[in-house]
């Protein structure tokens, strides 16, 4: 039995194997993340946010706070006077007047370069949290002036 020139010996009802596809084009490696900030990474070169990738060097950073203080009654406290309620009914009812203050905000993150814009809101609940996203970001403002 003969074979055709283009197929090899084998089985002659075979298809010709087809030749592989060509690679994607891969993006170029920005580098690993060095910091994060809420939710965005920020590499030597390129922030990365769920919006898109916005370019490092040239970009402007701003940080605004946004607090206010919640003031509640704690838990400890309402089932103290439920508690006391059966032995000593008015006295128990002086628990309700404990109120605890708590801090609640966001620090709102915006990163602007050109017309890319992207704002990240990270919620906080401690004057320390505060401070180190501040901090993080004039590291970062400190990358993007290289």
């Amino acid at each position: 039995m003969t074979y055709p020139q283009n197929q090899p010996p084998g089985d002659p009802w075979s298809t010709p194997s087809l030749p592989e596809p060509a690679a994607l084009p891969v993006p170029p490696d920005h580098g690993p993340v060095i910091l994060q900030i809420g939710d965005m990474g920020v590499t030597s070169s390129v922030v990365h946010t769920p919006a898109g990738n916005i370019p490092l060097p040239g970009s402007t950073w701003m940080v605004h706070d946004y607090w206010h203080n919640e003031t509640k009654i704690p838990t400890w406290a309402i089932v103290a006077s439920i508690a006391g309620f059966c032995v000593l009914t008015i006295f128990s009812l002086l628990f309700l007047l404990v109120k605890v203050t708590i801090p609640r905000g966001t620090v709102q993150v915006t990163v602007t370069n050109g017309t890319r814009q992207y704002v990240a809101r990270i919620p906080v609940t401690d004057h320390n949290q505060v401070t180190a996203v501040h901090q993080q970001v004039n590291y970062v403002r400190s990358l993007a002036a290289l």
